[in-house]
């Protein structure tokens, strides 16, 4: 009889372990590559992770976030497999499905779009003293030009070839992260840093607040007009300065820039990206309240700025929204 008893147990509690199994089976985890902890990749990562994750029981899907070195790595990881979404610049987008620039010969066919988020500008802060009122005037200087495989590095090499100036001829330039950018210039040790990113950015408002004076430097019109007419990924963009109290600039500076994108793989499941397309498309509005930087963001301005094809997954819930 003990051992009829012990044997009903047994089975049970095989039943509960299989079954315990078949939960943790289903749930599929995924993680989102973002940038430093200070820009807007990180907390948007985070606020689509949280959203995906309240209806986890639903999607049997549950997100994390990775901080890390920005588009590049992004891109190199989710092709890799390390990573299951992350968040990209628009013409890094465009670079790696293109097989261009970091990606040269090696086109990156299985990279997907999901969606943009919001516009960023290639945002060039320097300090009052240095006296760099134009690109020109970077000549001789130092300056931070961000991290190899950074979106921002990409974007001040690309301005500099515009504007007629190589970057090891004619600059001092360095190649740290951008968050370590602010401080750099307050203690005297740059005169002027490049920053890829929408406004307000904590980094940003850190440079303007020291007691070294900080000016943004204005892009000259006919060197966006050259950037935007050679690059498909660029437009004409406006740093507002009224985010930035204590800057030296009294009117909005003209510049140029990009948008942020979401990005996954073509590997990933429909029914992922499906999912975390629907979440933040039906929770738009408390999305928009996430960050300044999403003033802007419209449901259709989220489609536009799509460099690779848009994977199926989200694809599917845009046709049934009457997006596209």
């Amino acid at each position: 009889d003990r051992m009829k008893k012990l044997m009903i147990f047994l089975l049970a509690a095989c039943f509960v372990i299989v079954s315990m199994a078949d939960v943790f089976a289903a749930t599929q985890y995924v993680t989102i590559g973002t940038g430093g902890v200070t820009g807007v990749y990180y907390p948007t990562g985070g606020a689509i992770s949280k959203m995906v994750n309240a209806k986890r029981k639903e999607y049997n899907l549950r997100a994390t976030v990775e901080s890390t070195g920005g588009s590049v790595f992004n891109v190199n990881a989710i092709m890799a497999g390390d990573l299951e979404f992350g968040v990209v610049q628009s013409d890094r987008q465009y670079q790696a499905f293109n097989g261009t620039a970091d990606w040269e010969g090696k086109p990156q066919k299985k990279l997907r779009a999901v969606f943009s988020i919001h516009p960023e500008s290639v945002t060039l802060v320097a300090a009052v003293d240095a006296g760099i009122n134009g690109v020109a005037d970077l000549k001789g200087k130092r300056v931070n030009i961000g991290n190899p495989g950074s979106g921002q590095r990409g974007n001040a090499l690309d301005l500099l070839e515009a504007a007629g100036i190589n970057y090891e001829a004619d600059l001092k330039a360095e190649g740290i992260k951008a968050a370590e950018s602010a401080g750099m210039l307050q203690d005297d040790r740059i005169d002027a840093f490049f920053y890829t990113v929408g406004h307000p950015n904590g980094s940003v408002k850190e440079a303007v607040a020291g007691t070294r004076q900080v000016n943004f430097v204005p892009i000259d019109k006919a060197i966006v007009d050259k950037l935007v007419g050679q690059f498909p990924y660029y437009a004409p963009s406006v740093i507002p300065v009224g985010m930035y109290p204590g800057v030296a600039n009294k009117a909005d500076v003209p510049s140029f820039g990009v948008k942020a994108t979401f990005v996954t793989s073509a590997d990933i499941p429909d029914n992922v990206v499906y999912a975390i397309t629907k979440e933040v498309f039906e929770n738009f509005d408390n999305f928009k309240k996430l960050h300044p930087a999403y003033s802007t963001l419209t449901k259709e301005s989220m489609l536009q700025g799509m460099r690779a094809p848009i994977h199926p997954g989200a694809m599917k819930y845009y046709k049934e929204a009457g997006l596209k």
